[in-house]
């Protein structure tokens, strides 16, 4: 059980510091929504987790067959990340005040949008698919009780992870002016339609190649 441990905290540190578009939007959504925002939208993120660990695990057929369309669903996440980069770039407006105080949002509906982007974002990411897949089938001779506690431990270290970064962020928002944050807005706007674009030829480029 030790063993187990030690894989799923490894692993679960690996997440942590993958470095990827969806690390800057936590952080900026954070900046933008304050910490409940934040957290919606990495409470998306991590059911999704929880979704693929479980169907990795337990219907392993159905992901094998799944990875047969990391085409379609790469270039989906990638036109998405390109439009979600063009649109903070360009039109985006800050929303936060340079006092830093969080922005008010009446009822649950606004969060909610916020829990099914993380979602969204994180379904369409090909890469995260191929993880939970990659590690299910490393792992498939471990017991259930093992492997429960190695996906288990490194979900909790890499939620843990998310929510540092929300705030740290939500902190940070405090001290930023108004000008800063259009300045950050636009930054995350490049790095994401940087990833989309770059994320796009690769899959263009494979495909033409027949890789």
């Amino acid at each position: 059980m030790l063993d187990a441990l030690i894989k799923g905290l490894l692993l679960g540190l690996y997440l942590a510091v993958s470095v990827g578009p969806i690390v800057f939007t936590v952080i900026k959504q954070s900046l933008d929504h304050g910490w409940r925002g934040g957290l919606a939208f990495i409470l998306g993120i991590f059911s999704v987790d929880v979704f693929l660990v479980i169907c990795c695990n337990a219907f392993s057929h159905f992901f094998s067959v799944l990875l047969k369309y990391k085409e379609p669903l790469g270039i989906a996440g990638s036109i998405l990340l390109i439009a979600g980069g063009v649109y903070y770039l360009f039109f985006k407006k800050v929303e936060t005040v340079q006092s830093g105080k969080e922005i008010k949002i009446r009822g649950h509906g606004y969060y909610a949008q916020l829990y099914l982007t993380g979602a969204v974002m994180n379904i369409l990411n090909p890469g995260i698919i191929a993880v939970w897949f990659t590690t299910a089938t490393a792992f498939v001779m471990y017991t259930i009780g093992q492997r429960a506690v190695i996906f288990g431990t490194a979900l909790l270290i890499a939620l843990s992870a998310d929510v540092a970064k929300v705030l740290f962020a939500d902190k940070l928002r405090r001290k930023l002016t108004l000008g800063t944050m259009h300045r950050i807005n636009k930054i995350n706007g490049f790095i994401i339609l940087a990833f989309g674009i770059v994320l796009l030829i690769l899959l263009l480029w494979g495909k033409k190649t027949g890789h």
